[in-house]
């Protein structure tokens, strides 16, 4: 069973893509709760949905975009969706949570629109939705490592100065870190992960990845870095275990990542518990 994964190419495009997302998604992750925009993850899949949507609606009426992957148009409602929620948390400075269920409205209204015109998509939409194994192509591969080498550089370029917007954005700005840069380079990161992953995890659980592995690590980590470290070993146990379990018993690859991840959380919660009570 496990040499099937070094004889079918789109079996190891989906394993060196899992293990790619179990990388970038903790990173963000850390910086994302720490921040306490969790739930931004989910506003920007519905936007990337609804990007994913328009093309594959253009790829059926317009001949020239029949060999765009619709991936790419994802990306760019992605990114777009993250700079008009960065505009949002400026406008209602005192209730910036509120910009995130706004573009989650926005994105689900427009991919529902989108479906209604296009009368419906083809199977293909379900693999963008919740993940599957069998449609991990090379071009999603060759975006996705694009995606991480711009992540991961990215973040170790900034990563004080994201640390300090992250913890205290006044000492940030005293310290003469520009929060405006940070803040948009962070969104548009979060944005372009969230689109390069959806193809494994699925668009509507990606937000769960993200999340769920750094829960895991704040249960047993002494500091930030250590968060981040943690977080990775979840994350990629659970995208390696889920991979395996998926197409071991052929089920969707993004529900089953996330199911691996939940009971690795509360493996930890246990564990943790018990060592409370033998104290």
């Amino acid at each position: 069973m496990l040499a099937d994964w070094w004889h079918y190419d789109f079996l190891r495009y989906t394993l060196f893509s899992g293990i790619l997302i179990g990388l970038i998604c903790p990173v963000l992750g850390t910086f994302l709760i720490v921040r306490r925009l969790s739930m931004m993850a989910d506003g920007l899949s519905h936007v990337t949905l609804s990007g994913v949507a328009a093309g594959l609606l253009l790829s059926k009426k317009v001949v020239f975009f029949q060999s765009v992957n619709p991936l790419f148009f994802g990306m760019l409602f992605s990114v777009v969706g993250s700079l008009f929620i960065e505009r949002l948390r400026k406008v209602y400075k005192s209730y910036q949570d509120l910009a995130i269920p706004i573009i989650l409205s926005a994105g689900l209204g427009l991919f529902t629109v989108l479906i209604s015109i296009a009368k419906g998509f083809n199977a293909d939409l379900y693999s963008y939705l919740f993940g599957k194994i069998v449609t991990v192509t090379l071009q999603d591969l060759l975006a996705l490592i694009g995606v991480a080498l711009v992540v991961l550089s990215t973040v170790g370029l900034i990563y004080k100065e994201l640390f300090a917007v992250s913890f205290d954005e006044e000492f940030a700005r005293v310290s003469g870190v520009s929060r405006k840069t940070i803040n948009l380079w962070f969104m548009v990161l979060v944005a372009l992960t969230i689109a390069a992953s959806m193809r494994i995890v699925g668009v509507l659980l990606i937000s769960a990845l993200i999340t769920i592995p750094v829960a895991a690590s704040l249960q047993i980590a002494g500091s930030f870095r250590q968060a981040i470290l943690y977080a990775i070993v979840f994350a990629e146990a659970s995208v390696l275990i889920g991979l395996y379990f998926a197409y071991l018993l052929d089920w969707a690859s993004g529900g089953t990542i996330v199911l691996t991840a939940v009971c690795l959380l509360l493996l930890v919660l246990g564990v943790k518990r018990v060592k409370r009570s033998l104290r």
